[in-house]
């Protein structure tokens, strides 16, 4: 059965490193057709808007939407473009999965964690900002509801459930932040004595990073709240390489988007030398939501696979002297359904 996704290209590398992806997507015969869509300066370029009505039309329609990274502007408007999507659709669960790959350079060898961040409220939205007349006070409304703690951490032990995780770690500031970080921290210790068989682990924000960085073994999934969510999951990727290999997945009831969660950078564009495997690992996410889990799991070996045995063919940011191109020729010859 052919599923068709909608796919956003981006913005800097984002074209360079979509049309590979979708290549590699290909060979795994995956029977996925593409609705090109665009947003970001692509579409403010081609019809004067950041993320065009026909483009949100084009996700409701087809459920499921690839997306290289976006570049918004400085000024008024959108605060991110990326917001606005999770806002639009409700994708209310930010996932961010880091798993150590062969032949980084990375600090650790052993790290596989998932980072399950709550995407719609909290801190991170910085919702009612207020700036004094005079300049020196700036506010901001920080809001945490009962319903969207609840639904964030369900969905971090149900998602542990099905990927047969044993631990749910929540990081919180609940000691002083008593009230919005209470709250979370109170339906967290609720929800998981509803899931005996899954060991549940609290932690305050700030030992959460220094655990992270001296014993991540240690850590299994990670549920937390949207601007700590912000912040550890990059940390996370720090601990395997950085954000070339970190794919992240944007779930809501309506629709669902998987993307690179690096930039857009501007300053390689054009070069051929842009790191395309953020994109093919959310790709592979996507492949699991779409029921084809068996190919995302040969995506991910394959990607693994090249960086242990042609390592050399891998782009400059992982220490080879490949090209988006080669790299991903290489992920797609080393594909074994």
């Amino acid at each position: 059965m052919n599923k068709t996704i909608a796919v956003i290209p981006g913005d800097g590398i984002g074209p360079e490193i979509m049309a590979v992806t979708l290549r590699v997507l290909d060979a795994l015969d995956c029977g996925l057709n593409y609705d090109f869509v665009a947003a970001g300066m692509a579409a403010m370029e081609t019809c004067g808007d950041l993320l065009p009505k026909a483009t949100l039309e084009k996700i409701a329609e087809h459920k499921v939407a690839l997306k290289g990274p976006l570049t918004t502007p400085i000024g008024g408007g959108f605060s991110s473009i990326n917001v606005a999507l999770r806002r639009h659709f409700d994708l209310y669960a930010n996932v961010r999965p880091v798993e150590s790959f062969p032949a980084t350079n990375a600090r650790y060898d052993n790290v596989d964690i998932i980072t399950v961040r709550e995407n719609t409220e909290g801190a991170y939205l910085a919702e009612g900002q207020t700036m004094s007349e005079d300049g020196e006070v700036a506010t901001a409304l920080m809001r945490i509801t009962q319903a969207g703690s609840s639904r964030i951490v369900r969905y971090a032990f149900e998602l542990a459930m099905r990927k047969g995780r044993k631990k749910v770690t929540a990081v919180h500031k609940a000691n002083i932040l008593k009230t919005v970080s209470g709250l979370f921290l109170k339906i967290a210790r609720n929800i998981a004595g509803q899931y005996p068989q899954i060991e549940f682990n609290e932690m305050i924000v700030d030992n959460a990073c220094m655990q992270l960085v001296m014993h991540p073994e240690q850590f299994d999934v990670i549920v937390t709240t949207n601007l700590f969510g912000d912040i550890l999951s990059d940390l996370c990727a720090g601990l395997i390489g950085g954000l070339g290999l970190a794919p992240g997945n944007n779930i809501g009831e309506r629709a669902a988007i998987f993307e690179a969660v690096h930039g857009s950078a501007p300053d390689i564009a054009g070069q051929g030398v842009a790191n395309p495997c953020a994109l093919l690992l959310a790709a592979s996410n996507m492949l699991d939501h779409l029921g084809m889990v068996h190919r995302g799991d040969a995506l991910r070996r394959a990607i693994r696979d090249t960086m242990r045995h042609d390592h050399d063919g891998a782009t400059p940011d992982l220490g080879g002297k490949g090209s988006t191109e080669s790299f991903a020729a290489a992920i797609g010859r080393h594909i074994k359904l």
